[in-house]
């Protein structure tokens, strides 16, 4: 592609929300200005404000707090969202969506200011209390619908009549109905769960958290790190795309928006090096969903796992290390092969930013050491932690702002335009572009994102609770688990491709909240009942459930990839699942060899096993490149992905055997190599 096609597309790709609102549901947002939209902002910041203030300071019961959350939820739901997909009417919100605000609001603050008195009735509930139930059911899962689609509303309703035909002992209809609702709404079995007190407890902090350090610069950071280190190599876009969705994964765990935003920059520059539009779509998709999996801040799911499994989640941090990084690395390998194949440029010197000036900037990076340091000790609840986090990144932003000049050429540009208090109009925050100034307007904007970002994960929270709940209550996961078991038999492979399969499916259409809420009920306990570790079936559902956003038929963030490259969607999915190879190998290592997830092993067996996994991970993303110093043949590529399997699969004599294997498919690729340099002296 040459730079002209390459401006062109640029300038043809300059709305992105258009694809933000096709392939990410939390795109799709009403329209506000004027003074409608300073007062959702401003019920956005509140809600922010309050959920920081209740997680670190609050005292009262644990359903008061459950309840407000939610009934907030559902208030912002409903101002933020339409009914519809494309709804963008300005400074409009339809009649039925207030009264579905009021009354869904409603139901829930009623349980709020009446806890005391429902927590003492037991299971004696009047109709009315159920009426409200039912109306509070009702809103959590239409604003579920509104924020993250329709697949998990399908899911959760088919639980929801199973369990009122069938599921239930009680001959009444009624009487299941009753039992049902009650259930669902005014105990800790249903929507009050762990998600939803997870959700609120840890969850918001942390996503308010990655709001305020994205406004610190700490993406353009990364960016720019990852540019000196790769990006005047073979191939450079696209090595910089992996490494700096690794680096960037730590603050931010959304595949599509990640894909979108930092994709519009990145994707032009890989096929202006040369790379095929389907290619720089996977790559970016592939890379942005690994972001879930990367710790610190990984995908909400993450907080979730350390909750159920009663761990502190400075374990859940420790052990994702070790396949995060083989999961990028294989990605790495991929693009490198791609690169040298095909004869890729990197990207030229005088556009890479030095890395003596870069470095200046390292106090960028405080904020999130001090949240690793403070977790991974447990000196501090993870809330806390977050909280003191969140100072530490606007102190960290107010210092950037002024060591860079930031401050003194926005007063010196306010001063230019005729303003007449400068400095004022610079802490505030002004319409302009002030560079790195961290002006109030930022840290209102920051709430605001935190605000916003929590509704969807707070919904799917709520409905992954209703889903789980019901398949508890109707005894569903023990036949889930009865049933498999019985397929697998003692074969624990069997087990896992089952498991496998079932959260790829589920998490094609459901957040990865939800999904692992779900697998975690029903599939993670197989695998513990047939010997494996109760972190690695975790992390097995945990992966599996993030991966389906890179795979086939429904692969949302290579979807949005391919919107941006113009490419297929479908041959970008495959081409992202491809690269993403390691994802699908690496949960099937640690249930095997669970000393990937450094569980009862010592520093010698993480070291083997990260070097023979490493190695395996190589031959498999070689052969499926096709090339290594030449092109390969059908021969080369049996070898290095047997190889490479074999050398993934745990034990002593398989590691051998695959070393011997590889070994035989690289000396083949010398062979061939060298055979072709000499034909072309003699030409």
């Amino acid at each position: 592609m040459s730079k002209e096609e390459i401006k062109n597309y640029e300038i043809e790709n300059e709305d992105l929300e258009e694809v933000m609102r096709k392939y990410d549901r939390e795109s799709n947002v009403r329209v506000w200005q004027g003074v409608p939209a300073i007062i959702v902002k401003a019920v956005l910041i509140g809600f922010s404000l309050f959920c920081i203030w209740v997680t670190l300071f609050a005292t009262f019961l644990e359903e008061i707090r459950l309840t407000s959350f939610m009934g907030l939820i559902i208030l912002l739901g409903f101002l933020t969202y339409p009914a519809k997909k494309g709804e963008q009417k300005v400074n409009y919100i339809p009649w039925y969506d207030i009264i579905g605000m009021v009354l869904g609001t409603g139901a829930f603050l009623y349980y709020t200011f009446s806890a005391q008195q429902i927590i003492q009735q037991g299971t004696r509930f009047q109709t009315y209390q159920i009426i409200i139930a039912v109306i509070g059911v009702a809103a959590l899962l239409e604003v579920t619908r509104r924020s993250v689609g329709w697949p998990i509303l399908f899911v959760a309703l088919f639980f929801i009549l199973y369990a009122i035909l069938y599921g239930l002992t009680n001959p009444a209809f009624a009487g299941r109905l009753r039992y049902l609702v009650r259930n669902l709404f005014y105990t800790k079995t249903g929507i009050l769960s762990t998600p939803v007190n997870v959700c609120s407890k840890y969850i918001v902090v942390f996503i308010i958290f990655g709001a305020f350090l994205e406004r610190t610069g700490i993406s353009e950071f990364f960016i720019n790190l990852a540019n000196c280190a790769a990006g005047r190599y073979a191939g450079g876009p696209a090595k910089v795309a992996v490494i700096s969705s690794a680096l960037c994964g730590m603050v931010s765990g959304s595949s599509v928006g990640h894909t979108v935003t930092t994709g519009s920059v990145r994707m032009p520059m890989m096929m202006e090096s040369g790379y095929k539009p389907a290619v720089a779509g996977a790559v970016e998709a592939a890379a942005s969903t690994g972001g879930q999996i990367m710790p610190p801040i990984m995908g909400a799911a993450a907080f979730l796992m350390a909750d159920i499994m009663g761990v502190p989640y400075s374990q859940v941090l420790v052990r994702a290390i070790l396949p995060a990084i083989l999961y990028f690395t294989g990605i790495f390998i991929a693009v490198h092969l791609e690169a040298k194949k095909y004869g890729l440029t990197g990207i030229p010197e005088e556009r890479l930013p030095r890395f003596g000036h870069l470095i200046r900037k390292i106090y960028l990076l405080i904020p999130l050491i001090l949240l690793v340091i403070w977790v991974s000790n447990n000196m501090m609840t993870m809330q806390r932690a977050a909280a003191y986090s969140i100072i530490a990144a606007i102190v960290v932003g107010i210092m950037d702002g002024i060591l860079d000049g930031s401050y003194k050429k926005a007063v010196h540009d306010l001063k230019k335009d005729g303003v007449s208090d400068p400095v004022k109009q610079a802490i505030l925050g002004t319409d302009k572009d002030t560079g790195n100034c961290f002006t109030i307007r930022k840290f209102l904007d920051s709430l605001e994102a935190g605000g916003k970002g929590t509704i969807t994960v707070g919904a799917a929270c709520g409905v992954a609770g209703i889903i789980s709940g019901t398949i508890t209550m109707t005894g569903l996961a023990n036949e889930m688990i009865n049933a498999i078991v019985a397929v697998a038999g003692d074969r624990l492979f069997i087990a896992l491709f089952l498991t496998m399969l079932c959260c790829i499916v589920l998490g094609m259409g459901v957040p990865t909240t939800a999904t692992y809420c779900i697998m975690a009920a029903t599939c993670a306990p197989i695998l513990t009942r047939m010997g494996v570790p109760i972190l690695a079936a975790h992390f097995f559902v945990f992966y599996f459930g993030i991966v389906a956003d890179i795979t086939p038929p429904v692969a949302l963030a290579a979807y949005a990839g391919s919107a941006i490259a113009k490419s297929n969607p479908m041959r970008t999915a495959f081409n992202a699942t491809k690269l993403a190879i390691a994802a699908f190998i690496i949960p099937y290592v640690f249930c095997f060899s669970p000393a990937m997830l450094l569980i009862e092993t010592n520093a010698v067996e993480v070291a083997l096993i990260s070097i023979t996994s490493l190695v395996g991970i190589f031959g498999v993303a070689s052969s499926l490149e096709g090339y290594l110093l030449t092109d390969m043949g059908i021969l080369d590529r049996i070898l290095l992905v047997a190889g490479g399997l074999l050398m993934i699969i745990p034990g002593s004599m398989t590691d051998i055997i695959g070393l011997v294997v590889i070994a035989a498919g690289v000396a083949l690729q010398f062979f061939k190599a060298n055979k072709m340099k000499a034909a072309k002296r003699q030409i």
